[in-house]
């Protein structure tokens, strides 16, 4: 906003002060916190963790294409160009990718993360091929399928696995679906180190899943809640692992030829150490069974209908010795793993800052032009001073602090409009659409008490954006915190913030975008005046929008004098008579220091012509006059939350509290 005030407010107080005040209002308002709602999820958070676990998780870890650019590929040279390259990437498979010729290997080199978009990434007729020497691969949440040559049930013919490794340290291979193909499913072999395999279906085959051929004794590896179903043998064959952790799988439905040697569930051969924990067998013929060169230990697993061979000798390894794991119950591995295994709609891709990013702005950069998937950037605990721009070109981007409190991650910086304009004053500009920010505080901490500006205000964040969502979040400033912006007067924007804290003095929620504000805490800060400390809104609404700022079922809280605020003026940028505010406040608590004529005009503008009003308010900042229009109850069941938000595309962000 262009107007400028002098008079300033004395002292802002502490960050750790103002948030303290409003966790405790937030507690007494019964305000959601989703950070308590993520703690009672059902579904166990490691089920879904982009982080690799086991033996994989050692030596320095497998993080893949972590740090690199995020590209989605929808064909065989597009995916061949990125898997091959020399830099990190991390690949996105969308929909389904027949390669040619039948059978032929796809190349991945070190440094690369190949997953799913969604449920929908195949790679058919050919296979993922790590060569000797590479090292630090992610492969998730992708179906292989459908390389198998008829006739050649034993493979003798074709090589044609799904995935095939020599030689190679720290992969994942994570949520995939391998189908009938040529051999193996998934063959890892000749030395092959710290390795976690988890959550894949094997499914239609007949040589699932072999380890080894080597003399040598080295290979550590974690294998966890996969299900093999419709296979006849390798669930897996094991030959010289060092360590072989198997834990969770569910082997069921095997396929029943007579074979009374080569049908089978799991294996240690030569001088394999294997630990098989809290598994289930249904309808296995020989479940586990070991060479008298191997050990074997097995405890808390369940067996179902099953003939043959359950070894077990020696006293192998422990595990927990390597690192920290959670058994599932046996009993519930059958419903787990057939829910839980295989390609999964809700994986994705998260960008970590600073783990894989020095910075937030360098994670958003390396997201794809275009994005066609959400990508989730999780910034860890920690202050960033440091402008954050998420262009329009980048959309359907999550940015998620990962602390126990949203005062933990502060984005920050301190430029004034002297210095760049309004715009350029903003600590984070959000100009994509469906942008969704939670368990962050934004923050622009210039001090305009400290000098005298033309320019003093002071933008924690600016959108531009449709569909942003702001979940419990913090936005910290004086004139002009938050702007709801949209591309140009005639285009609508909608915002959604909930369950968040806004502070400032003027003006310090505006714009013509449409906003909801809901189960949130304001501030209204005092700038020392005993008669005007400054407006809360200033909307810019276009006159063809009925729907401009909603402030509803919230508390707007204030250390001013009684009678000292305005809830707001309209705001008619350059003078543009078809801006025309419209601003309702509902079923909200208002502070004393909240005017009895609360709205205002502003650069000869009458408050009057403008859309303002009130509807249930509550507190002693409530009481009626002639100069504070009320809602009446028809038009109250109007303007509502839906209403304001659903657009032409029925946009229901609410709905997924």
């Amino acid at each position: 906003m262009t107007q400028h005030l002098h008079s300033k407010r004395l002292q802002r107080p502490g960050y750790g002060t103002v948030l303290a005040a409003v966790l405790g209002l937030v507690a007494a308002l019964s305000l959601g916190a989703i950070g308590q709602a993520k703690a009672a999820e059902k579904t166990p958070v490691d089920r879904w963790s982009d982080r690799a676990h086991g033996f994989a998780s050692l030596a320095g870890g497998t993080t893949g294409g972590a740090g690199g650019k995020v590209v989605t590929v929808t064909d065989q040279a597009a995916l061949a160009t990125y898997a091959a390259a020399e830099e990190p990437y991390v690949i996105r498979v969308s929909g389904a990718i027949a390669v040619e010729p039948f059978g032929s290997d796809i190349v991945v080199a070190s440094n690369k993360t190949i997953i799913g978009v969604g449920d929908t990434g195949e790679i058919v007729h050919g296979e993922l091929h790590l060569n000797p020497g590479t090292h630090n691969v992610i492969i998730r949440n992708l179906t292989i399928r459908d390389s198998y040559v008829e006739g050649d049930w034993d493979g003798k013919t074709t090589d044609f696995d799904a995935i095939q490794m020599d030689t190679v340290d720290h992969v994942w291979i994570d949520h995939n679906r391998f189908e009938h193909m040529g051999d193996g499913l998934l063959d890892i072999r000749k030395d092959s180190r710290y390795i976690t395999v988890s959550y894949n279906q094997f499914t239609n085959h007949n040589k699932a899943f072999g380890i080894g051929w080597t003399t040598n004794v080295l290979t550590e590896m974690t294998i966890d809640h996969n299900w093999f179903h419709g296979t006849k043998q390798r669930n897996p064959s094991a030959d010289n692992l060092a360590y072989a952790h198997l834990y969770n799988n569910y082997l069921s439905s095997q396929v029943a030829d007579g074979d009374p040697v080569w049908t089978y569930g799991n294996w240690a051969r030569g001088k394999t150490k294997m630990v098989i924990e809290n598994s289930y067998y249904d309808g296995v013929q020989h479940p586990y069974q070991a060479d008298t060169t191997a050990e074997l230990v097995q405890r808390g697993s369940i067996l179902k209908n099953t003939t043959g061979r359950t070894d077990a000798w020696g006293t192998a390894f422990d595990p927990r010795s390597f690192y920290d794991y959670r058994l599932d119950p046996a009993a519930a591995v059958p419903s787990l793993v057939s829910r839980f295994s295989g390609p999964q709609q809700r994986i994705g891709v998260t960008l970590h800052v600073p783990g894989d990013y020095p910075t937030v702005q360098a994670a958003v950069d390396a997201v794809p032009d275009g994005n066609a998937v959400p990508v989730t950037i999780a910034v860890a605990p920690g202050t960033y001073r440091a402008k954050v721009s998420i262009p329009a070109t980048k959309p359907r981007i999550v940015l998620q602090g990962t602390g126990h409190d949203r005062s933990d991650t502060i984005i920050v910086y301190d430029t004034p409009a002297e210095y760049g304009g309004s715009t350029g004053s903003a600590t984070v500009r959000i100009a994509a659409n469906d942008v969704t920010a939670r368990h962050l505080t934004f923050s622009n901490d210039f001090d305009e008490a400290a000098v005298e500006l033309k320019g003093e205000q002071a933008l924690a964040m600016k959108t531009t954006g449709d569909r942003i969502v702001f979940e419990d979040t913090a936005f910290l400033g004086n004139q002009d915190t938050l702007m709801t912006d949209s591309p140009k007067l005639d285009v609508i924007s909608r915002v959604y913030i909930r369950d968040s804290y806004i502070e400032g003095d003027v003006d310090f929620v505006y714009g013509r975008a449409t906003t909801v504000i809901e189960r949130s805490v304001i501030r209204a800060l005092s700038r020392g005046s005993d008669t005007n400390n400054g407006y809360i809104t200033a909307a810019s609404t276009w006159t063809g929008n009925p729907y401009g700022f909603l402030i509803t079922r919230s508390k707007v809280v204030s250390d001013a004098p009684d009678q000292s605020f305005h809830l707001g003026r309209p705001w008619h940028p350059g003078g543009e008579p078809a801006a025309v505010a419209q601003v309702l406040i509902r079923d909200t608590e208002l502070p004393a220091a909240v005017k009895s004529s609360p709205w205002t005009d502003m650069s000869g503008f009458s408050w009057k012509d403008a859309r303002f009003a009130e509807y249930r308010n509550s507190g002693p900042g409530a009481a009626a006059s002639a100069d504070r229009p009320q809602l009446g109850a028809a038009d109250a069941r109007t303007y509502t939350v839906a209403n304001y938000l659903k657009g032409t595309d029925g946009w229901a962000p609410y709905a997924a509290h």
